[in-house]
């Protein structure tokens, strides 16, 4: 299989790197900034700045003709984790998050289009619990609005991509130990990283458009 993760630099992206590559799948990294360790052969890294439409097209061009089996749209960013409504929540917090949570993932899969339909390929999305209306437990109003907005725009793909024979689906990963979800989480990346790989195996055009957990339970929109 071919299979490129987004943002696998550290966290959930990095466990799935390192899961696929241990499986001896063609996996492909996405970072940005200072490049990682070299990886082991057939893994490899390739820079990628989700809010940045030029460099998505330099990577479009770079994987030109080359199938996709799988892509993981995992980089995001929680930027208002400690936010205050009295005084928080600045315009450029909200840009940046939508930037790379939302409109970060439908460059990355409008790029790579050409791929995902050459390989017949599965679209996984790493969203959250928090962006559904079920769940509303108040603060953190930029990172919940991006995940709403997020399973949105994934079930919406998922109408649109099925009649090229591409699979959809949003997941959520659970509360997991990474920087981003704190020492305090409920689960390691390694379960965490089972778990979803688990799913995306599973993902089907007959469970296009789902959004499951990380140990596969539907979660309510």
């Amino acid at each position: 299989m071919t299979i490129l993760i987004t943002g696998a630099r550290r966290g959930i992206g990095r466990a799935l790197f390192e899961g696929y590559a241990a499986r001896g799948d063609e996996v492909i990294g996405t970072f940005r900034g200072t490049p990682p360790e070299p990886a082991p052969a057939p893994a490899r890294w390739e820079n990628l700045e989700v809010t940045d439409p030029a460099s998505h097209a330099a990577l479009a061009q770079r994987l030109e003709g080359a199938p996709l089996d799988l892509l993981i749209c995992n980089a995001g960013v929680y930027l208002d984790k400690s936010a205050r409504l009295e005084d928080g929540y600045p315009a450029r917090l909200w840009a940046e998050t939508f930037a790379v949570n939302v409109t970060g993932v439908f460059l990355t899969i409008q790029s790579l289009l050409p791929n995902l339909v050459a390989g017949k390929g599965k679209v996984a999305i790493i969203g959250s619990q928090m962006g559904s209306d079920t769940i509303a437990a108040g603060g953190s109003y930029a990172y919940r609005a991006s995940k709403a907005a997020v399973l949105n725009l994934g079930r919406n793909l998922a109408v649109d991509l099925a009649p090229r024979g591409i699979a959809v689906g949003i997941y959520h990963p659970g509360w997991v130990r990474t920087d981003m979800g704190g020492e305090a989480a409920e689960i390691g990346t390694e379960e965490a990283r089972d778990g979803l790989m688990a799913r995306f195996k599973a993902l089907s055009l007959a469970t296009t458009g789902c959004f499951e957990t990380w140990d596969g339970r539907a979660h309510p929109f």
